[in-house]
């Protein structure tokens, strides 16, 4: 029985509508005109196929261009909500024991500058990884076993590297929540020092004696910031025994307030001097406790100047320090 007119136009329809799908308009033009399928290919692959190619490289570059320029006004916005807006004033309102507006600005530009360099290549990387498969697409290539080959080099890579991500699973976390940034005096177990660099890897710290130390992000277990906020002149003054403690205590205020108010070191103090009284008795004399909260990185300007002036006021009033026994030389072996 003959196929009706009806089913034979929508088989018709149908085979027309995928073949117009699957092919592009040089394919169909050149089929047309020559009725030759070779010469529809040719034209397919050199006209249909490198244009569509350039039409996913183009939307990908203008897709990467947009998120990039996304990222940077996030970040141009946290630098930029540091010095204005709401923490603006909230931070004109705060006790002085916070830092300036300046320090926080510097520390947000730098961080944000690192996160969104990151964010930056990693958007960047999404982007064209999904341009180069949907042009292998294009072309014809079968991505299934492409894809997992890659699956298995990344089990591989990931069992074989996996300090490596450790790293910069830790990186990251350490710059989202500002553990430290580039000029901070830090205490990282080994490594003591003030950071020059942070990134996701590593951290680069160079410490007092100028040594260069380049710690792996995933190694850190606990981080010591002597740089936030505020820090704690520390001085333990050790007197003989018998002194007049009452003096000497008035002695110690009277030397701190002095050298706290000089021009040099007015701006690096945030409090009044505190004497905390005696803190520790022993054989070797009387332990007095003097402490001055300061900017952070000045606690140590501040401690030299004190000592110095500690040093003389108490000599002058007549108070004694310990003196610790001097042992004769040994013997020489027989």
């Amino acid at each position: 029985m003959p196929a009706s007119p009806i089913i034979v136009a929508q088989a018709e329809g149908s085979t027309t509508s995928t073949t117009d799908a699957s092919d592009g308009i040089a394919y169909r033009n050149v089929e047309e005109w020559t009725g030759s399928e070779t010469w529809a290919n040719v034209a397919s692959w050199a006209f249909d196929k490198p244009l569509r190619i350039l039409v996913i490289w183009l939307v990908a570059w203008i897709v990467a261009k947009v998120v990039r320029r996304l990222i940077r006004r996030f970040s141009d916005h946290i630098v930029g909500s540091v010095g204005s807006g709401h923490l603006k004033r909230a931070r004109e309102r705060a006790p002085n024991l916070l830092v300036s507006a300046q320090v926080p600005s510097v520390r947000s530009a730098a961080r944000a500058e690192t996160i969104s360099g990151v964010l930056k290549s990693i958007s960047s990387g999404v982007v064209y990884a999904f341009a180069v498969a949907y042009s292998l697409e294009v072309i014809g290539l079968n991505l299934g076993p492409l894809i997992a080959g890659a699956g298995v080099v990344g089990v591989a890579l990931g069992f074989g590297a996996q300090s490596l991500v450790r790293d910069f699973l830790s990186g990251t976390f350490i710059l989202i929540e500002d553990q430290y940034g580039v000029g901070d005096i830090v205490d990282l177990g080994d490594a003591v020092g003030t950071v020059e660099a942070v990134n996701l890897r590593t951290t680069r710290l160079r410490d007092v004696n100028g040594t260069v130390w380049h710690v792996p992000n995933g190694e850190i277990l606990r981080v010591g910031n002597k740089s936030q906020q505020w820090a704690r002149a520390l001085l333990d003054i050790v007197v003989a025994q018998g002194t007049d403690v009452e003096r000497a205590l008035v002695i110690l205020k009277d030397v701190a307030d002095e050298v706290a108010g000089r021009p040099e070191l007015a701006l690096d103090v945030l409090e009044e001097a505190e004497v905390w009284g005696v803190e520790d008795l022993s054989p070797m004399g009387i332990t007095l406790r003097l402490v001055v909260k300061t900017l952070p990185g000045s606690q140590w300007k501040v401690m030299r100047a004190l000592r110095r002036e500690l040093q003389a006021a108490l000599a002058a009033a007549g108070i004694e320090m310990p003196t610790g026994t001097v042992l004769p030389p040994a013997p020489p072996a027989a």
